[in-house]
């Protein structure tokens, strides 16, 4: 007897810089969501899916959710906010991902938001790696059980792919029964156009940490299929021109190695040669304005 086929949406959530989208990249066994030390590095949601019958889990991962953002960048912050906690309404579960070393306020404003949906959740307490004594994960469970009545709690270690198992195995069970919704070789509904400039803006945080802020985007203005090879050029948007020096560097070598990291990564991607080529332009106070961050794809 064949057992009954599951498919559903997980929402992955929780505060910044708590490992999100490292757990999606190595549940999913590949890199589809960028990552960086910094903390907001993730700004849109990004859909993957993992096929692991009779399953199929269709994973959201979410840009990290807090209660209050930067002055001056009212509509991103708006943005990211709708992105965080306007998915729970739709999914079928929710994974709540914390920082395993401790509980934080901004922990429980995600919290908060979770309980407004009636829906299965699953608590994911990440970064156990790092913990000397791993007696605290049975002290940190008992703390956050008091909270919430959690489905489950996994102790993990996303970038160690520890207890991956585990919570595939939880989410299984809470799964509802229904045909899948995509192919077998789906694996995200995303273009190659965005996930593109998406790893453009991994290499800006990844490169330039404090020193640029968040109000950054990456536009791809142009790409151009071709048999064996793809041309591609992108504009990185900035606030201020101050930003603009610090994006292009000293005789533009910092801009030349963005450029050649994000070539590799992209590369990995279409599995084809890429010519890439960016610039970089100012566009004043576009984080607080609608119309600008829709216009540089925030929709």
């Amino acid at each position: 007897m064949s057992l009954a086929t599951r498919t559903g949406y997980i929402a992955i959530v929780g505060r910044p810089n708590v490992g999100k989208s490292t757990l999606l990249n190595h549940l999913l066994g590949t890199k589809l969501s960028i990552t960086s030390r910094r903390p907001q590095t993730t700004q849109h949601q990004i859909l993957g899916v993992l096929n692991d019958r009779p399953a199929q889990m269709i994973f959201i991962d979410t840009p990290g959710l807090k209660r209050e953002f930067r002055e001056g960048s009212q509509a991103l912050g708006s943005y990211i906010k709708k992105q965080s906690i306007g998915v729970l309404a739709e999914v079928d579960v929710a994974i709540l991902v914390v920082d395993v070393k401790g509980w934080t306020q901004m922990d429980s404003y995600v919290l908060e938001q979770i309980k407004q949906q009636e829906i299965p959740v699953i608590c994911v307490l990440n970064k156990i790696d790092q913990l000397e004594k791993k007696e605290l994960i049975l002290t940190r469970i008992k703390e956050i059980s008091e909270l919430h009545t959690f489905d489950a709690f996994i102790p993990t270690s996303a970038i160690q792919k520890d207890g991956l198992g585990a919570l595939k195995a939880e989410l299984k069970k809470l799964l509802p029964e229904g045909k899948h919704i995509y192919e077998e070789d789906d694996l995200t509904d995303r273009s190659s156009r965005f996930l593109v400039g998406e790893i453009v803006r991994e290499q800006l945080f990844r490169q330039l940490g404090e020193e640029l802020p968040y109000q950054s985007a990456v536009v791809i203005d142009k790409y151009d299929e071709q048999d064996a090879s793809i041309s591609i050029h992108a504009t990185i948007f900035v606030e201020k021109e101050s930003q603009k020096g610090i994006v292009v560097g000293r005789r533009g070598q910092r801009l030349k190695s963005i450029g050649t990291e994000a070539r590799q990564g992209i590369t990995e991607l279409v599995g084809r040669k890429v010519n890439l080529y960016l610039r970089v332009r100012t566009k004043q106070n576009w984080t607080s304005d609608h119309n600008s961050i829709v216009a540089l794809g925030y929709q």
